[in-house]
């Protein structure tokens, strides 16, 4: 964590049965569980579940310009993007490694971006720095802050509350009073972000906790997400995460925050050359880890096979249904039957959490074409 950045705690702290997430976690400004945490998970899995997630940093981009320059700077395709349409996204270094990942909506002239409550700041600054002539207005957003709504009935809340319910996948609908509903293809099987007032949280969080929703904390949010293989920049990536290591590749909305057909972008290089002739050198799996250990793992110990270190420990988490569980880094040579350790625990790769490589890439199969194979 930081040590420069402070986060506010949110005032739904307060609320009956809160129970603030640990004073290291990034979430520790906000509630970890509301004294039930695997009915919370349940009820965001088959019922409908409400998350304080207000400790994202928000940014808005104003001017016409905004969307074809940040376009240039991003790795997702956003120069098109229409008004009510998000995408997740990515600014990359020189090197292809991530340094931030962010969800952006645009909606009536003005981008909004959210992202990690310490790493905000440096994205905002970064945006600020590339501007240069463009007519785009990086600022800080804070007026908004993020809920996240899961669950099966998820849509029976909104309804409830007379909140639109948007059709597509990363639409974006306003909301009335200000902010908007945003559709999310995860966590779970129905899931909506809203970005809200500020001045409203709490309002808007009991009008959905009494339409139906169950109080629930980031452990929810953190369980369903390592289920839906989901990685958390800073958590489940390092220093050394290229996109096609986490499932960030892609061109359209459920494959990631990549888009492999767009203009030239810092970093493109390394994207370009890895989807065209290799393989990346790791991938996020889905760990089960033991859970009669005395004692448990914790992010960023390695992963190892026979004492050799194979690979790096991401989100830890307790599962309602899989028990812990967790996301790694590993190397991609490890079979998916090899025995790893972590920390005190034994743990086993799911086998349904590899990702496919059967492909053939297009410059690899040029150069073994060349090569008369």
């Amino acid at each position: 964590m930081s040590d420069t950045v402070a986060i506010s705690p949110s005032p739904l702290l307060t609320l009956p049965g809160a129970v603030r997430a640990p004073e290291d976690s990034a979430d520790h400004a906000v509630a970890w569980h509301y004294g039930n945490p695997f009915g919370e998970q349940r009820d965001a899995a088959s019922g409908a579940a409400i998350i304080d997630r207000s400790h994202r940093f928000v940014i808005a981009i104003g001017g016409e310009e905004r969307l074809t320059w940040l376009n240039t700077i991003s790795s997702q395709l956003v120069s098109g993007l229409p008004n009510g349409g998000s995408a997740e996204n990515l600014s990359l270094d020189v090197n292809g490694r991530v340094e931030h990942h962010f969800v952006q909506t645009d909606l009536d002239g003005v981008t909004w971006i959210d992202t990690e409550a310490e790493s905000g700041p440096d994205l905002l600054a970064f945006l600020k720095k590339m501007v240069f002539w463009s007519k785009a207005e990086p600022r800080d957003g804070s007026e908004l802050a993020v809920l996240s709504l899961l669950g099966a009935r998820a849509r029976d809340v909104l309804t409830s509350v007379d909140a639109p319910i948007p059709e597509g996948i990363y639409d974006a609908v306003a909301l009335d009073g200000g902010g908007f509903v945003r559709r999310m293809p995860w966590p779970g099987p129905d899931a909506f972000d809203l970005l809200v007032p500020r001045t409203s949280l709490t309002e808007w969080f009991t009008k959905l906790r009494d339409a139906g929703a169950t109080p629930a904390g980031t452990w929810t949010y953190d369980a369903l997400r390592v289920e839906s293989l989901r990685p958390r920049i800073s958590v489940d990536t390092d220093e050394k995460t290229i996109p096609h290591e986490v499932r960030w590749i892609g061109g359209t909305a459920e494959l990631g925050a990549v888009h492999l057909d767009k203009g030239c972008y810092r970093g493109q290089e390394t994207v370009a050359r890895v989807h065209n002739l290799g393989r990346p050198p790791r991938h996020l799996v889905l760990l089960h880890l033991d859970g009669s250990a005395d004692g448990r793992p914790v992010t960023g110990d390695p992963v190892t096979a026979g004492g050799r270190t194979v690979g790096r420990l991401g989100t830890v988490v307790d599962h309602f249904e899989l028990g812990p569980i967790a996301l790694a880094l590993v190397k991609r040579t490890i079979p998916v039957d090899t025995e790893l350790v972590v920390g005190p625990c034994a743990a086993s790769i799911d086998p349904d959490s590899i990702p496919d490589y059967d492909d053939v890439q297009a410059g690899r199969a040029a150069v073994d074409r060349l090569r008369g194979r």
